[in-house]
């Protein structure tokens, strides 16, 4: 992507591309699209129509669709395209300034009507006024998400303003266009989509007030730390409502007991062992066509060059869940990500203004699962007194070694990025796995809220003798049961 979505310097040595059976392993294949020649097809954007055609979005202004014969351009003029979304016969793209919605009304191939279906949010010049999405929910509302701004603002907006108006925010436009804003307190809130129950989930950026990759259930009301967005949380028509000043330099854990609004993310993912820096979001709604995962939410990561996975479960009424790794091994970094009809995994790439593993500049590929179930963690539950883990295999009793564990929190802070603190082992008193070998209970003596438990499991194997093909899980307990 381009310099400021994620407004970070990554200094990282360059790899040489790791072929996909290496880190897909046995259960999955990554394959590559042929592109149209000299196109510099930075996909953006990825959407799929109603008739299954892949449609993707270039960050340079382009809309191109899937045919017989490749792909074809079938819009174009537009303004650094961050997202796209197929909704009752209309392409939705999201531009800096608005999001278009885009018609073929003769049947020609090519797009000839483009209407303006949301805008209203301040956009003053500053670089890093990204623009993401949209989520169209049923009722035809479009949610978008808009990056804070970085470096020197403009006062326009008012006098004791820095930046233009809700960033930083995500915000709901209705279908006769009347924009609203909804939630504040985001970074850089790149990955937008939803879960299987229809509710929205956002990805940030590691930087100040974020000191690893959230993802954040984005609901009404809601804030989640970045203090470039107080300001216009005092508005008379924020839904938000938060202090005008916030404390710098307590833990996470510490200000969801003193931050009045404070909403911690659904799921923390480590830094560096989960990614570093967690992009589009998608959910698996193909009933089994793309493995064991169903109903998870997939997400990109960009320096890495691949695909995480987290399960989420509601705990005393709000969203909480658990991270794994997934998939490794693209040519580029993963921007953006939807399922076609078929259950394969599209992944829109592009590395534009900063390093990520890989060959490639650019490019379209797609992840497609071998019918070969893998041994891993299907799903990581929170208990009354520890944790459960769910098999997507039965395990070999033999097999089942030591299991060992620590917990962190993060700090909740103005500087850059943050450590883990306050880390201590898991105090792990039982462990039970059930007759059919699909579960394992762990009795934890020390669980903490505002905390992310990791766990390392040993080298487990299947009844079958399929080894585990992940070890290490994170779960973030933001509520006990």
């Amino acid at each position: 992507m381009v310099k400021g979505i994620f407004s970070l310097q990554f200094s990282i040595l360059s790899f040489q591309f790791l072929c996909a059976p290496l880190l897909a392993g046995d259960y999955y294949s990554i394959e590559t699209y042929d592109l149209p020649a000299g196109v510099n097809f930075e996909a953006s954007g990825l959407a799929v129509t109603d008739k299954g055609k892949l449609v993707v979005a270039l960050r340079k202004g382009e809309i191109w669709i899937e045919g017989e014969k490749g792909f074809q351009r079938f819009a174009s003029g537009l303004h650094e395209i961050l997202g796209l979304a197929f909704y009752k016969g209309a392409l939705y793209a999201t531009q800096r300034s608005e999001v278009t919605k885009i018609r073929d009304t003769d049947g020609d191939g090519i797009a000839d009507e483009y209407l303006t279906a949301a805008t209203g949010w301040g956009v003053s010049g500053n670089y890093h006024e990204y623009a993401y999405g949209p989520v169209i929910d049923q009722s035809g509302n479009l949610f978008t998400s808009l990056n804070a701004s970085m470096g020197k603002g403009w006062k326009g907006a008012g006098e004791s303003e820095k930046h233009a108006l809700w960033r930083g925010w995500m915000v709901r436009t209705s279908p006769d266009g009347k924009l609203e804003p909804w939630c504040a307190g985001f970074r850089s809130p790149c990955g937008i989509g939803t879960n299987f129950e229809g509710d929205i989930f956002i990805s940030d950026q590691q930087g100040n007030w974020m000191p690893t990759t959230p993802i954040f259930h984005a609901r009404k009301g809601a804030y989640f730390s970045h203090a470039d967005s107080i300001p216009d949380a005092m508005r008379p028509d924020s839904p938000v409502k938060i202090q005008p000043k916030q404390p710098d330099g307590i833990t996470v854990a510490e200000a969801m007991k003193k931050v009045p609004g404070y909403c911690p993310p659904a799921v923390w993912l480590p830094y560096v062992k989960m990614g570093q820096s967690a992009t589009g979001i998608v959910c698996d709604r193909s009933e089994g066509k793309f493995g064991p995962f169903a109903k998870q939410l997939f997400v990109g990561e960009f320096v890495l060059s691949g695909v995480n996975r987290v399960f989420l479960e509601k705990v005393g009424g709000e969203y909480q869940g658990a991270c794994f790794p997934f998939v490794e091994g693209l040519q580029c970094a993963a921007l953006a990500l939807t399922f076609l009809p078929d259950g394969s995994l599209v992944v829109g790439e592009s590395n534009r203004g900063w390093n990520s593993k890989g060959n490639r500049p650019f490019g379209l590929q797609k992840i497609v699962w071998s019918k070969k179930t893998p041994l891993d963690v299907e799903k990581l539950e929170l208990t009354e007194t520890g944790f459960r883990f769910t098999f997507t295999l039965p395990v070999e009793k033999a097999s089942l070694g030591e299991l060992t564990g620590q917990s962190y929190t993060y700090p909740f802070q103005s500087k850059y990025g943050g450590e883990e603190l306050d880390a201590k082992p898991l105090q792990i008193t039982a462990t039970k796995l059930s007759e059919d070998g699909k579960t394992l209970e762990v009795t934890i003596a020390n669980l903490r809220e505002g905390y992310v438990h990791e766990f390392e499991l040993p080298q487990l194997k299947a009844k079958d003798g399929t080894p585990l093909w992940h070890r290490m899980a994170y779960y973030t307990l933001n509520r006990r049961k």
